[in-house]
């Protein structure tokens, strides 16, 4: 993923309880209905940005077998912890993982011929308007299915409330809307233009709220991620720089006397072409 940013291994870490927890559930019973096997083959899942494997550590078990994995990042240290843990399908089967080094802004369909299912997480608001038009294209030229989980819809709620927040909310979705080395990023914007991408394609969209729950059990979460939101607001306007430091002050002390709350809202989307039940094995 030539394009996409790069991220710490304890950071995937830190978060992997809270997006465990934020996914919606909801697309689950829809995404096995359409993935019923009408052979014996394996489910094909790529998991594209895999990060360190978290997604398939939360869906392979939610899912019949057989399966086999194929998981794309471009760092190859993620790649070898993801590789680490192994996989049981729902029945406690094993499932295949192989890992591949790859751009995924470069994917078309013709590369994921015999996928059943695309996933990935965090990943949709990192994207140009041309790279999710590219990955819908790819899904839907090769028939499989999309699960894009966890992608920011500029919202966030902090409680108790603080003058500050929308000030920061705003710079902060300035920031994920930015030009970076002549790419300018969707950031809250990527799950309705890839909705649309799917419906204009001839796919049928579930989409479903992900909220992060933080609270006085996630302190270092909610630290890190907070420290995050508001030096990006700083980077994309840096007359806030003043007022951010004893912001965070502030929100250092309410987070660890169990006083703040925080919900970042998130969109998953599963989007599913019109094929018939059972297609979506892959004949490998």
């Amino acid at each position: 993923m030539s394009s996409v940013g790069e991220f710490a291994p304890d950071w995937l870490a830190l978060r992997e309880p809270a997006d465990s927890n934020a996914r919606a559930r909801d697309l689950l019973p829809p995404l096995r209905a359409a993935l019923s096997p009408s052979t014996t083959a394996p489910v094909l899942v790529r998991d594209l940005g895999c990060g360190t494997g978290s997604m398939g550590r939360w869906l392979a078990g939610e899912l019949p077998g057989p399966q086999r994995w194929i998981l794309h990042d471009r760092d190859p240290e993620l790649l070898r912890r993801a590789e680490r843990v192994p996989l049981l399908d729902a029945h406690g089967g094993p499932v295949a993982v192989q890992t591949l080094l790859s751009d995924i802004a470069s994917l078309r369909g013709g590369d994921l011929v015999g996928t059943s299912l695309v996933t990935a997480s965090a990943l949709l608001d990192l994207l140009t308007g041309a790279e999710v038009a590219g990955l819908v294209s790819a899904c839907v030229d090769a028939g499989c299915l999309a699960l894009l989980t966890l992608s920011v819809v500029g919202r966030v709620e902090l409680a108790p409330a603080d003058p500050l927040d929308s000030v920061l909310e705003s710079a902060f979705n300035a920031h994920q809307r930015r030009p970076v080395r002549g790419r300018r990023l969707l950031g809250p914007d990527a799950v309705d233009a890839a909705s649309a991408e799917f419906e204009r394609r001839g796919a049928v969209v579930h989409s479903c709220p992900s909220l992060w729950r933080l609270g006085s059990a996630h302190a270092a979460l909610t630290m890190e991620w907070l420290k995050g939101w508001v030096g990006a607001a700083c980077e994309q306007q840096p007359e806030l720089a003043s007022a951010a430091q004893p912001y965070l002050r502030r929100r250092r002390a309410e987070c660890f006397a169990g006083d703040l709350r925080v919900l970042v809202h998130h969109r998953d989307l599963l989007a599913v072409p019109r094929l018939s039940a059972g297609n979506h094995r892959a004949a490998v």
